[in-house]
């Protein structure tokens, strides 16, 4: 519930940026989300510190659940027959752990213990493009994405902030004009670095990708 709290907290302060930036006139909403997070293995790892870099082998994370939250506008000054854009911010979280597993370190070839791993994604600024059929919207987005990664063997931990992508591509349909449902898949990279990695005085360097799917409710102002 505490990082639920915090997720919703977050997605509260850049609604309130948004509503700063940004013209009255247009069509507001909020919503909350919920999915799964389906990451694609950690790549091109790389070991670096003193004086010295090692290649690690791809390590395998776990499916999480995802769980956040959005906030967005659509511009009635920007219309183009039935399409309509907009901008979004959001922000959910997920535990995309690293699995116990057979694992190889500048050559040398053992088992790797498994690591927590908790990633809070947020995307200050996604561009949104709707096109309306009735009580039918699809979209598609794309934005910055801010990756804010921690790590733990359970003894020690350290955390990461990375900026990277964040996509997505959804169906919302209108219960009323007030309500709507959606479904939506999401893709997330980014180059995530963690320095001092869990106190051995190396930095640990790796290629972060996920395909995420998430359900809603959102409610339109």
């Amino acid at each position: 519930m505490r990082h639920l709290r915090n997720t919703l907290g977050v997605c509260s302060i850049a609604m309130g940026i948004l509503c700063l930036m940004l013209p009255v006139q247009a069509e507001m909403y909020v919503a909350g989300q919920v999915g799964a997070n389906i990451p694609q293995d950690l790549s091109n790892g790389e070991l670096s510190g003193f004086g010295t870099t090692v290649g690690i082998s791809d390590l395998s994370l776990q499916n999480s659940l995802m769980y956040g939250a959005k906030a967005g506008y659509y511009f009635d000054s920007l219309k183009w027959h039935n399409f309509n854009l907009g901008v979004e911010t959001e922000v959910f979280n997920s535990t995309p752990h690293i699995k116990q597993q057979d694992a190889t370190i500048g050559g040398v070839s053992g088992t790797l213990q498994g690591l927590t791993n908790r990633v809070l994604t947020w995307a200050p600024l996604v561009l949104v493009m709707r096109y309306q059929a009735g009580a039918f919207e699809p979209y598609a987005g794309v934005g910055l994405g801010v990756f804010f990664s921690r790590i733990s063997d359970g003894t020690d931990s350290n955390s990461s902030t990375d900026v990277g992508l964040d996509t997505q591509l959804g169906l919302r349909y209108r219960v009323t004009q007030n309500l709507s449902l959606f479904g939506e898949w999401k893709y997330n990279y980014a180059n995530i670095d963690h320095n001092n990695f869990l106190a051995s005085g190396v930095n640990l360097s790796a290629n972060y990708n996920a395909n995420i799917f998430a359900a809603g409710i959102g409610y339109h102002f």
